[in-house]
């Protein structure tokens, strides 16, 4: 019997901006199964310091390795492990030691260094070596903030998110190319470090880690490690697309070229699957990126702000102990008959923590236009004004990349907003398929199932085993 036809079991970290997860995946390719066994979740968000916005690494480390525990123990047979998260943050590192919690893409520090990066190299050249659209926290930017304040000299290493995270278990100090292209400093055309800019920007490139590609082997867990998590010896890490939308693209049901997709979550990650970058002058006009994905693809998409926008303005509404029901609001958004305002989704004010309905209301009265009003209407509002918003970046996306695109998918948690999936449908014009929900696990899972030996075959072959798996909810445009 073929690798393939045996199946097997594997473990994936999947950590989001909001909250993190350990998911053990079963995977029988031959007999069409992929089942996954949700083990633990644990919150993940930003710490206020007072050096600014962090990250708290520390209590994600003990959270993720309580998770791996659990999963050892309720599947002894787990072959690997696989680790992905957003993307653009990092760690820097003096020797073995964490120089500190890693600052929040979302730290105002980022605002000035913009105009830094820019002065020694224009965005337009910027663009045409690393495809990526302009935003104020790419880690170039960061990067250059961390210069200015000098810890960058203090640091030998840089690692990203996931790759950190995998140092921590087996000591290789590694970037995976799918979350490495996010950065900014990876040439899109070659897909390696561009040194030249890296040295023109004033960095050290000693400080980048060799680049590995997703079902690349990261090594075994340390010892120390594995007895830690009651795991077996030799436990092998798998990098896997390590950036969560590479790995939720990897889990996208595409049976067709033609195909968009949205990975809905905190972001809403909009746009198609390319073999050849996209960085023409009306690519970087309309701020769309070229990032790297699983087996070389470009995914050429653009970001648009996605369910933060509903999900911190619930925070704000809840500060003062006032619990909000989801479900029940966006029943109550449904049910709303009157117009709402739509508002621009990526207005660079919504980016920050905070009074998001505030923020909202006085979008519309810069803009002459009734905002919304009670709690339903501004769910409303969020909802239509994201629905536009992807639907626009559908239209936008295909007529710069040729690609004629007949399907949207819609995959991640935004795949269960039933509301915003038929308003996108409407508003695009074009059949929408929902789920599966937890694609960034699956396509976690895939790469490690491929990297194992028990699945086999290109993008397009694990893609049918999801289809076989995940029946998606289908919503046509009702033409209002």
């Amino acid at each position: 019997m073929s690798a393939s036809h045996r199946g097997g079991a594997v473990a994936a970290v999947d950590l989001g901006a909001t909250s993190g997860r350990v998911i053990v995946g079963h995977v029988d390719q031959a007999a069409g199964r992929l089942d996954l066994d949700h083990v633990a979740r644990f919150p993940n968000g930003p710490v206020r310091l007072a050096s600014g916005l962090h990250w708290d690494f520390t209590g994600l480390s003990r959270d993720l390795a309580r998770g791996l525990a659990d999963a050892f123990r309720r599947e002894p047979g787990v072959q690997s492990i696989g680790v992905d998260s957003w993307a653009v943050d990092y760690g820097l590192l003096r020797g073995d030691r964490l120089l500190g919690e890693p600052f929040h893409y979302r730290d105002a520090r980022n605002d000035a260094a913009v105009e830094a990066v820019h002065a020694r190299v224009p965005f337009a050249e910027l663009y045409r070596r690393n495809g990526l659209q302009f935003l104020p926290f790419n880690t170039v930017y960061q990067l250059a903030a961390e210069q200015a304040s000098g810890w960058l000299d203090l640091a030998d290493s840089l690692l990203l998110i996931p790759d950190l995270i995998g140092f921590q278990l087996t000591g290789a100090r590694v970037s995976e190319r799918t979350n490495a292209s996010t950065t900014g400093l990876v040439a899109v055309e070659s897909g390696e470090w561009d040194d030249d800019l890296v040295e023109r920007l004033g960095f050290a490139p000693s400080v980048f880690a060799p680049l590995v590609s997703p079902g690349d082997s990261l090594g075994g867990l340390r010892t120390d490690v594995a007895d830690d998590l009651g795991a077996p010896a030799g436990i092998e890490v798998v990098a896997v697309g390590s950036h969560d939308t590479a790995s939720a693209v990897v889990a996208v049901p595409m049976q067709a070229e033609s195909a968009a997709y949205i990975s809905c979550g905190t972001w809403g990650l909009v746009g198609v699957e390319l073999e050849h970058p996209v960085t023409t002058d009306a690519a970087r006009e309309a701020n769309f990126t070229n990032e790297g994905g699983v087996d070389g693809r470009i995914r050429f998409l653009h970001n648009v702000m996605g369910l933060w926008l509903l999900s911190e303005s619930v925070r704000w509404w809840e500060r003062d102990g006032d619990a909000v029901d989801l479900p029940a609001l966006l029943a109550a958004a449904s049910s709303v008959t009157s117009d709402v305002a739509v508002f621009d989704a990526n207005d660079p004010r919504f980016l920050a923590p905070g009074d998001l309905p505030a923020r909202i209301a006085e979008w519309c009265r810069e803009q002459d236009v009734p905002g919304p009003q009670t709690r339903a209407e501004f769910a409303r509002s969020i909802v239509e004004s994201l629905a536009e918003a992807f639907a626009d970046a559908v239209r936008t996306a295909s007529v710069l990349s040729g690609v004629d695109v007949a399907t949207i998918h819609v995959v991640g948690g935004g795949a269960l907003n039933e509301l915003l999936c038929r308003r996108t449908a409407d508003r695009s014009g074009l059949p929408v398929l929902a789920g599966p929900v937890e694609a960034t696990a699956i396509g976690n899972v895939l790469v490690q199932a491929r990297a194992q030996g028990f699945a086999e075959g290109d993008l397009e072959s694990l893609r049918a085993l999801v289809a076989r798996a995940f029946t998606p909810v289908r919503y046509e445009p009702s033409g209002r």
